[in-house]
């Protein structure tokens, strides 16, 4: 994808068969490359769910990252067999053995198990498949020949219809056989089959083992979920393969088009999308301020940029994305608990009992001379201190754990810039702890605009509200009467700032005369803005809501 090459990171998983003799004998070795980043660990269960074995690259220049941890985590809770690697040898700055030490205090391996390795030189590939084919174990057997394939991906074609991509469990699965999806009972037939070398190769059978792709030229995006299992509709197996558990999105935000005459092509590209990213939710939702929209969850804040960036370069899409806020547990004052996903829906703290938000353990690597940056950071983020761990002379990991909130509203790009990029953080979600929440809203000439309203902390409420009021105060034109702009939490105003009215000089025609008649009609001029300012109406500009949607806070 253009955007994983201009990032640098891998976002879908990317699937490739390997042809390769060893020892006299031809070896078929069906390789899945997942994404490394936190918010993408869905991809990384779904890849390791189809494999027997994992390859742990590391990095001899930025050495264990805190993903690599969390994805080392993954792969031994599948069960899997791992073989650590630790590549880009070639690179001066590297230091492969620092980061072999590193690998094998995580491990608990002996030094000689870990592969050392160039992907751009070549040097140590041959010895990584070797290893790769004495120590992962060939599929598991099955009693039966019955047809078992896992759906781990999908993509959409305009002519074929949704692909799917496969690892066949058991049986064989052929060109034109009549196939079912047992979760949704789907049934269709098999139009054309093929393997991945690295572009799509068509062939007649993909056997036990074998990962490849099925095209059936169904155009219903919602008919072959992620996780389902493929099995032959006249023979079918007992029950489905494991597949994955659901994902909780955690990160909600508004999406609406900049023209609302896009509203229809943004509905046919997000379900388009969400075939080939079913991490992530939507559904429909409206803004007076907005228009036609949909509210989305994600897993985590760049889990939303790549999603945006995608809709608007692969679907033609001008987009503008609400602040990014989490979902809160509210029990009311009768005892009644209910989930709030938008801010603007949240009921005022009179008539709530209780408000629990959702907190995340994480786990940061960093440099011990950015200790105590992060140390700063972590305290203004309402953090939970769990312990220090040092890993060697260099490197010392950090646990806690902080109200998701403070996450998405970017703890990440403060950490990177405090450690000047050398920190990384891995987290999860742990459940969800009571804190003292608000709904601040903002009041624009006695209107509350609801794309503006968001959840804070009642402390944190007066700097947060100061800092959305002053930026609409900069991008709001000048009407012709005065606009007030107002922060309020509990219908009670706690910031206000005002764009004064532009005025006409209504005595420009005054050439001298007595001074009365110019105050006479400076006073007519009040009247008839009085008026205008009880009947008028400001139409707030596109810009307005770039400017506070499209910058993180990060001030105090």
């Amino acid at each position: 994808m253009e955007l994983e090459r201009e990032r640098g990171i891998t976002i879908k998983d990317q699937a490739v068969r390997l042809e390769y003799n060893h020892g006299g004998i031809g070896y078929q070795l069906n390789l899945i490359d997942p994404p490394g980043h936190v918010d993408f660990t869905y991809e990384v269960s779904r890849a390791l769910a189809a494999c027997e074995g994992a390859i742990l690259l590391v990095d001899a220049a930025q050495g264990v990252q805190a993903q690599t941890i969390g994805n080392l985590n993954l792969a031994r809770d599948a069960g899997l067999v791992i073989i650590p690697v630790v590549n880009k040898i070639d690179l001066p700055t590297g230091d492969p053995y620092g980061v072999r030490d590193e690998i094998v205090g995580i491990l608990g391996v002996n030094p000689d198990d870990v592969l050392f390795c160039s992907a751009k030189t070549g040097d140590g590939v041959e010895t990584i498949l070797k290893r790769t084919i004495e120590k992962i174990p060939p599929p598991e057997e099955f009693d039966d020949d019955v047809l078992r394939a896992l759906v781990f991906d999908s993509t959409y074609d305009s002519y074929k219809g949704v692909i799917t991509f496969v690892r066949v469990i058991s049986g064989v699965l052929q060109k034109g056989m009549q196939i079912e999806l047992m979760e949704t009972g789907t049934k269709a037939q098999v139009e054309s089959i093929g393997y991945f070398s690295p572009d799509m190769i068509p062939i007649d059978e993909l056997h036990k083992g074998e990962v490849g792709f099925v095209a059936t030229g169904i155009k219903d995006v919602s008919k072959i979920p992620v996780g389902d299992t493929v099995t032959d509709a006249s023979d079918r197996a007992e029950k489905p393969l494991p597949g994955y558990r659901a994902p909780k999105p955690f990160v909600f935000a508004g999406l609406y088009p900049v023209d609302n005459d896009e509203y229809q092509q943004l509905r046919q590209a997000l379900a388009k999308l969400r075939l080939n990213d079913s991490a992530f939710t939507y559904e429909p939702e409206s803004s007076a301020a907005l228009g036609f929209g949909f509210r989305c969850g994600f897993l985590g804040v760049l889990h939303m940029e790549i999603t945006r960036e995608r809709l608007e370069r692969e679907y033609g899409l001008e987009l503008i994305v609400t602040t990014p806020n989490v979902v809160y547990r509210v029990t009311d004052r009768e005892g009644k608990t209910f989930m709030v996903e938008n801010p603007s829906l949240m009921p005022a703290s009179k008539m709530v009992s209780k408000v629990e938000e959702p907190y995340v353990s994480m786990v940061i690597l960093t440099p011990i001379a950015q200790l105590g940056s992060v140390m700063d950071l972590c305290r203004k983020s309402r953090f939970i201190h769990k312990g220090i761990d040092y890993l060697s002379s260099s490197r010392v990991e950090v646990s806690c754990e902080m109200p998701l909130a403070e996450l998405v509203k970017g703890f990440y790009d403060q950490l990177k810039s405090s450690t000047r990029g050398f920190a990384s953080l891995d987290y999860e979600v742990v459940g969800f702890y009571s804190s003292d929440l608000v709904k601040l809203e903002i009041l624009v000439h006695g209107e509350p605009v609801d794309a503006l309203s968001t959840v804070v902390s009642r402390k944190d409420a007066r700097r947060k509200g100061q800092n959305i009021v002053s930026k609409l105060r900069k991008v709001i034109p000048r009407q012709l009467f005065d606009v007030a702009i107002q922060a309020a939490v509990d219908g009670r105003v706690v910031v206000r700032e005002t764009i004064p009215a532009r005025r006409k000089d209504v005595t420009a025609k005054c050439y001298g005369g007595d001074v009365t008649r110019k105050r006479k009609l400076v006073e007519k001029q009040k009247v008839g803005k009085k008026r205008m300012k009880m009947l008028g109406k400001v139409e707030l500009p596109q810009e307005a809501f770039i400017s506070v949607l499209g910058e993180d806070d990060k001030s105090g």
